[in-house]
């Protein structure tokens, strides 16, 4: 696994993974047409020429496996998005490990919701601690669900 700097080629996998039903109900986040190549398109863009935010590709065995960032704002906030082909095989973890060491601002905010035990996991053993809950709409899943909110120190 490795992190590096994202590749206009990266994001046709990008979104490849956005189509993955199970990857949006754990993630609980969805486009409200995720099959829509324009709005897609476009907010990445925005993503990738945001100064505050930091994106990295994780790329594993020469496949794009995902992509994590923090938004640099007030409250830094990291999000991350792994292929569930990728699941269950540590690359996420590595890849949250290798991000923490690039980027160093404390404290770091995470949304996780609350049934998503994978990344619970992953952010928990990093030191993340859950320090509340938040209720969002869904648009994976169509209902509103809960989010624990995390940080790290």
């Amino acid at each position: 696994m490795q992190l590096r700097e994202v590749r206009a080629s990266d994001l046709d996998a990008f979104f490849a993974h956005q189509q993955e039903p199970e990857a949006n109900l754990m993630a609980a986040y969805q486009a409200r047409n995720p099959s829509d190549r324009a709005v897609f398109d476009h907010h990445w863009n925005q993503i990738l020429n945001d100064p505050t935010v930091l994106v990295r590709t994780i790329e594993h065995d020469g496949d794009v496996a995902g992509s994590i960032l923090v938004f640099d704002g007030e409250q830094p906030e990291i999000n991350f998005w792994t292929s569930t082909k990728f699941w269950g095989k540590g690359i996420t973890t590595s890849a949250v490990d290798a991000f923490l060491q690039e980027y160093t601002k404390r404290p770091l905010t995470a949304h996780v919701v609350q049934d998503n035990l994978g990344s619970i996991k992953v952010l928990e053993r990093r030191g993340f601690k859950i320090i509340g809950t938040e209720q969002i709409f869904s648009n994976a899943r169509a209902e509103v669900v809960t989010e624990n909110v995390m940080q790290l120190d």
